[in-house]
């Protein structure tokens, strides 16, 4: 696997750190989603099913996607930016019929989000599971999208936006909970608190200045494809800066090794010699 090399000399594999800390610890490990382990925005990639769907129009499509922009660009201070990104979402899918929408993301999800898992977020997350840890994905989209791409990657929670829903069974317009900025961070403390997860021994993984939060909560950040912003501050904070370059098709099988393990071993043995190297070192320089 071709890498640059970090100041120190090391190769800079995409892989990081993943092994079992004391069982004591009760670490866990949050992954940001859109193009952390999808090469893609959740959201938009399922704007196609839902106009296809009759549930958004043509012009709905593109401001959906101009919405996701300004997200992007706002940064983590820009708290008006995204109520406006929130309270556009929530109007958008006023009156959806709530079971239509998780139909149509169920029967997407293998054409649209398994073709664009990073295999090293794959390797990632079976790395961490089998270290024991908690893997929760944490995302701005809602849950029914994020719910099932979090069983399709074997994560054990998830933390994303929830949308109220009316007795009519269709969708209010009224955002329950948008996981976004601060609000991710908040979540994540209080799943550790009702699990008695240690915040201190857990990881997150995200490529955004908008997650600073999420970061910034656990002991362990990692900056994943970082925009310039996220790149500037794991600089600053002497953060480990992390590539992911290789989409791979997630595919359910019949028998025979689960999906993400298929992908983790694409990573190859190169990486994992490499996460250990990374471990023992970090180890050493925290205990110095």
């Amino acid at each position: 696997m071709n890498a640059a090399a970090h100041r120190d000399g090391s190769p800079a594999l995409a892989l990081e750190p993943a092994p079992a800390p004391a069982r004591s610890q009760g670490g866990a490990v949050f992954f940001d989603l859109d193009k952390t382990i999808i090469a893609k925005a959740s959201s938009l990639a399922f704007s196609r099913p839902l106009y296809q769907g009759g549930l958004l129009a043509r012009r709905d499509v593109l401001k959906v996607a101009y919405s996701h922009l300004l997200f992007r660009l706002g940064g983590s201070a820009d708290e008006a930016q995204m109520a406006r990104t929130r309270d556009s979402v929530a109007e958008l899918s006023r009156g959806w019929p709530a079971h239509e929408v998780k139909a149509i993301v169920e029967e997407t999800l293998d054409e649209l989000i398994a073709p664009a898992v990073y295999a090293e977020a794959a390797a990632l997350i079976e790395a961490h599971r089998s270290a024991g840890r908690a893997v929760v994905l944490v995302s701005a989209s809602g849950e029914e999208m994020v719910a099932p791409i979090g069983r399709m990657l074997g994560a054990t929670d998830v933390i994303a936006s929830r949308m109220v829903v009316g007795p009519d069974g269709r969708y209010t317009g009224e955002i329950d909970f948008y996981a976004a900025g601060p609000a991710k961070a908040e979540a994540m403390r209080l799943f550790a608190a009702e699990r008695g997860i240690d915040l201190g021994a857990s990881f997150a993984y995200s490529d955004s200045i908008t997650d600073e939060p999420m970061l910034r909560a656990v002991g362990f950040p990692r900056a994943v494809n970082p925009d310039r912003g996220l790149r500037r501050l794991a600089q600053e904070e002497g953060w480990p800066q992390l590539t992911f370059r290789r989409p791979v098709a997630l595919r359910p099988q019949l028998s025979g090794p689960s999906p993400l393990k298929v992908a983790a071993a694409g990573v190859g043995v190169a990486a994992v010699a490499y996460v250990v190297w990374r471990v023992w070192r970090d180890r050493r320089l925290r205990t110095a």
